[in-house]
């Protein structure tokens, strides 16, 4: 089963929407595991802060169902269909990496090419999973985190629980 990690994002009541987009991917991806929270400047914009978080799973659903799944959980988190790409948004579910899959087609590259580029993506994931191995860039998702320049890109980590759990995000799953 390919392993799925996925990047959660908020900027509009932050900390009630991703707890929902955590329940929400704890119920349809049983086993999802989360990597700590933490808060960034938006990109591309001017507005209020987001939260992010990564999370991993493992699924034998094909990657166009996945995403379909994680469009459905964005609507429920009342992220509207079509809504601005560089905006302020409810809840934003993007696909980094599915498995070893590498493509380039309309409406999904993979591994997701602002992952190198973006801290939110990045940095949660090296907490989550530092010991992965990036498909194309063939160095750990650690050994990238270390070459990022994070100065230039600071994340706070938040104290924030994960609320479907009742417990504090993980801080490294080894994988």
């Amino acid at each position: 089963m390919p392993e799925v990690y996925v990047a959660a994002g908020s900027n509009v009541a932050p900390e009630r929407n991703l707890a929902r987009a955590v329940a929400e991917l704890s119920r349809e991806f049983p086993g999802a595991r989360f990597s700590p929270w933490y808060r960034n400047r938006a990109v591309g914009f001017a507005g209020d802060d987001f939260i992010n978080l990564v999370a991993g799973f493992d699924t034998a659903l094909p990657v166009r169902e996945v995403l379909t799944q994680l469009q459905a959980i964005e609507a429920r988190c009342g992220r509207p269909r079509g809504a601005p790409r560089w905006a302020p948004r409810s809840m934003d579910l993007d696909v980094l990496l599915y498995g070893g899959l590498v493509c380039d087609e309309p409406g999904l590259q993979l591994p997701r090419p602002d992952l190198l580029k973006r801290a939110y993506m990045l940095g949660p994931l090296a907490a989550l999973a530092p010991r992965l191995l990036h498909p194309t860039a063939h160095l750990t998702i650690g050994e990238l985190w270390g070459r990022f320049d994070q100065a230039a890109h600071p994340l706070e980590p938040l104290p924030v629980t994960n609320r479907c759990c009742g417990r504090r995000p993980p801080r490294e799953s080894g994988r």
